[in-house]
Parts: C-alpha cells; structure tokens; sequence
C-alpha cells in the first residue's frame, strides 16, 4: 500500500496541490466502492468513511456529504434546499458534475462548482476518510477542513433512525 499524492487522481492531486493539502493518500489493490469496503480496507469504523453524492435538486447538481453508516434523507435535502423535487443523480450526471465516476468521486475538486450539504454527524469524528477520485484511493482529514474546503453547509439531512 503506497501513500503518495501520485496515488490520487491527477484531477484531485490537482486540487490538493492549488489547496496546499498534504494529506497522505492511500492506494488500496482492491476497490473500495462502498462504504463498507474502505471502512475494511482503512481498518475504520464505517461511520468515519465521507460519501460524496450528487443529487439532482430541480434539475440542478447538489453534492450531499454524507458518513458511511448514514443514508441521505431526500425529503430533508429538499426541504433544506427549497426544491421541489430531489432524486439520486444518474452515473452520466455524476461525472459530468464532479468528473469522477461513481465509486471514487471525493469531497471536493471537482470539474464545477455545486452547492454542497454537509451532514452534521461528520463532525462527531477526529479524522474521516473520503474517495480521492478513484475507487482505489481514499485520504484522511478532519471533518471540518474537509466540509470547509468542499465549501459545505452543516445540515442535518441524514435518515432518522427509528
């Protein structure tokens, strides 16, 4: 396992360099898509993996950072937004919006600017780990600098658990 911004995405290698990031990306042989996947991977709990998704608010992108243990409340993103409708972005859409595909798509970095929600149980944690434009490779960070530089709002938009 290699820790080298090499490691990243060029796009986002990009984006850590014009940010003046030095986070150690890790590379990882085998895909970690979900969750679930990188939380075994980095040895984490699941809760501390960021997922980064685009979501269609009114036909306009959203980016929703959300903890790996959660599920997004469509209903309180678009309460929170003032839409009228909001729906998971299709694969097409995802890339066209961040330029990374389903799987690797990180907090920030990304080919346009969105308005993006961050959810507030990130900051329950020291350090998160997010995708860093691959499926292959995630990094850490504190939870605040990370919504900060996604240029996130803090909101609660996660599924109450019954």
């Amino acid at each position: 396992m290699s820790t080298h911004h090499t490691d990243a995405h060029p796009r986002f290698a990009e984006a850590l360099r014009e940010l003046g990031l030095e986070v150690p990306v890790r590379r990882f042989p085998d895909a970690t898509r979900t969750a679930a996947e990188a939380a075994a991977a980095i040895g984490c709990d699941v809760s501390e993996i960021v997922k980064s998704l685009i979501f269609e608010a009114d036909g306009v992108p959203v980016l929703v950072l959300m903890d790996g243990s959660s599920r997004v409340d469509v209903e309180r993103v678009r309460e929170e937004l003032g839409a009228e409708s909001v729906k998971r972005a299709n694969a097409d859409l995802v890339r066209e919006t961040t330029g990374y595909a389903i799987g690797g798509v990180p907090p920030f970095g990304h080919a346009t600017r969105t308005r993006v929600l961050a959810d507030r149980a990130l900051l329950d944690h020291d350090v998160v780990w997010a995708a860093a434009g691959t499926p292959h490779a995630v990094f850490p960070l504190d939870p605040k600098t990370l919504i900060a530089h996604a240029g996130g709002a803090v909101v609660d938009v996660r599924e109450r658990t019954a």
